[in-house]
């Protein structure tokens, strides 16, 4: 059996410097794409296309997953944007946007992470808090808190006990979207996780950041769910 392909969002930056050159840039850190490789698939990036074109695309990769990354512009789910909101990521957002309701249409397996999961709660019809306060200790610096699951969840089922996750955000899932249950908390009630609950679904995002810890449990699951739609060789 060949390797699962998972696809995984690109960030889009302005302005790259590689030595002499300094260029527009769609790229993600290594540990996206290390991530889904030590859980046993093969990864691919999904740089910003024409959002007409997002099911074209997925029809190649097994799987898919949204990357960390900028604020979700809040004009996309209704609310005024708020001064600590960072400035909008309008092709981006467009984009994965597609790929988030091109996947929940084909039923493919999805991952959120950080603003991945914001995204697929705006994309099912929630919101988000545009700030709360404890979850960026050092501006630039990915802290640790413990979150819990909630019993009976698909979370909880990879990972049953509370668990210390990598964290870098200053928003946060308000009211949850249409479908999705909440998978986990922080200490102080924030959602970390949420998850479309049909079992013979696999759509689940975390407000943490996977890639940046050696827990593979969440990225297998992923790929696993993502090797029941391949062909045997």
């Amino acid at each position: 059996m060949p390797r699962p392909l998972i696809g995984i969002s690109t960030y889009v930056e302005e302005s790259t410097r590689y030595g002499v050159w300094d260029l527009p840039a769609s790229l993600v850190p290594t540990g996206y794409y290390e991530l889904v490789q030590a859980a046993g698939g093969a990864a691919v990036l999904l740089p910003p296309d024409e959002p007409a074109r997002a099911a074209e695309v997925l029809s190649r990769v097994d799987g898919l997953v949204i990357a960390g990354g900028p604020d979700v512009d809040p004009v996309h789910y209704g609310a005024a944007r708020d001064p600590r909101t960072g400035d909008p990521a309008t092709v981006r957002d467009h984009w994965e946007l597609a790929l988030i309701n091109a996947a929940l249409e084909s039923r493919m397996p999805l991952l959120g992470i950080c603003r991945g999961m914001q995204a697929l709660n705006v994309a099912l019809g929630g919101t988000l808090h545009q700030h709360i306060d404890g979850h960026v200790e050092t501006p630039g610096i990915t802290s640790w808190h413990p979150v819990r699951p909630v019993p009976g969840t698909r979370y909880a089922a990879l990972v049953p006990e509370e668990a210390d996750v990598p964290t870098y955000h200053h928003q946060a899932v308000d009211r949850v979207g249409s479908g999705l249950v909440v998978s986990a908390h922080a200490l102080d009630g924030t959602v970390e996780a949420i998850e479309l609950p049909e079992p013979d679904r696999w759509v689940l995002g975390v407000q943490w950041h996977p890639e940046r810890d050696k827990d593979t449990r969440v990225m297998s699951s992923l790929i696993e769910a993502s090797s029941l739609t391949l062909a045997p060789v």
